[in-house]
């Protein structure tokens, strides 16, 4: 008996239209679980779409998406939420952090809507990405790349079952990419799922495989 590989994610015939607009056309496709996903594309070729709709933040006009196997296609907007909360840990461009909070607050933040704030654990999810020492600094104090890296370990406070990246080191020069792309090769050694759009060959050829968008389609998925 072989191997059997598990997947966390199944796309099925995904479409979502805006007016008469297509923005994403019959995508079809399969994360499995403790893949590494690059998703490519122009601007305007759907991977935005994709995220939103991936992330629980919006549902496909047509088709289902089944996420550790529960069907999130037809669920309503309190239900996504709960999902989008207690499953997924969102990493983004532009770093979403509350200006008035230190880097643990800001961590700890995540921890309320899930469950009670524990410090020790807000602590250690910052050692894992380097900063222990910046704890207590607010976001004005931190360098792009050490704001990042607190997005990043806000993202994995709640142990999600999915995390994705929107442009994770679009913002960053490439000292800090390379020590946000070395907290992902952890974090996929460790057997986590990982989807990450970016708009750089390079970034994305760090992942397992490749899948490209082009107007709203599948152009190709490379290994």
């Amino acid at each position: 008996m072989g191997n059997t590989t598990t997947n966390l994610l199944e796309l099925k015939g995904v479409c979502m239209t805006y007016g008469h607009v297509r923005a994403l056309d019959d995508i079809n496709m399969s994360i499995a679980q403790g893949e590494w996903r690059a998703i490519m594309g122009p601007s305007g070729s759907g991977k935005s779409t994709l995220m939103n709709i991936v992330g629980c933040m919006n549902r496909p006009s047509q088709g289902a998406v089944i996420l550790g196997g529960e069907d999130i296609s037809t669920l309503n907007a309190a239900a996504l939420t709960r999902i989008r909360r207690d499953k997924i840990g969102l990493i983004f461009q532009q770093f979403h952090l509350v200006s008035y909070l230190t880097a643990l607050e800001n961590v700890m933040m995540a921890q309320y809507y899930h469950s009670m704030a524990d410090e020790k654990e807000a602590r250690e999810a910052l050692g894992r990405v380097g900063l222990s020492d910046r704890a207590k600094h607010l976001p004005s104090q931190l360098s792009g790349g050490e704001q990042q890296r607190v997005c990043i370990a806000r993202a994995l406070i709640n142990y999600p079952m999915l995390i994705l990246a929107d442009e994770p080191t679009g913002n960053l020069d490439r000292s800090n990419e390379k020590l946000v792309l070395d907290i992902f090769h952890q974090l996929h050694r460790e057997g986590s799922t990982i989807i990450m759009v970016t708009h750089s060959s390079e970034v994305a050829s760090h992942a397992e495989r490749i899948t490209t968008l082009e107007h709203g389609r599948i152009l190709e998925s490379t290994h």
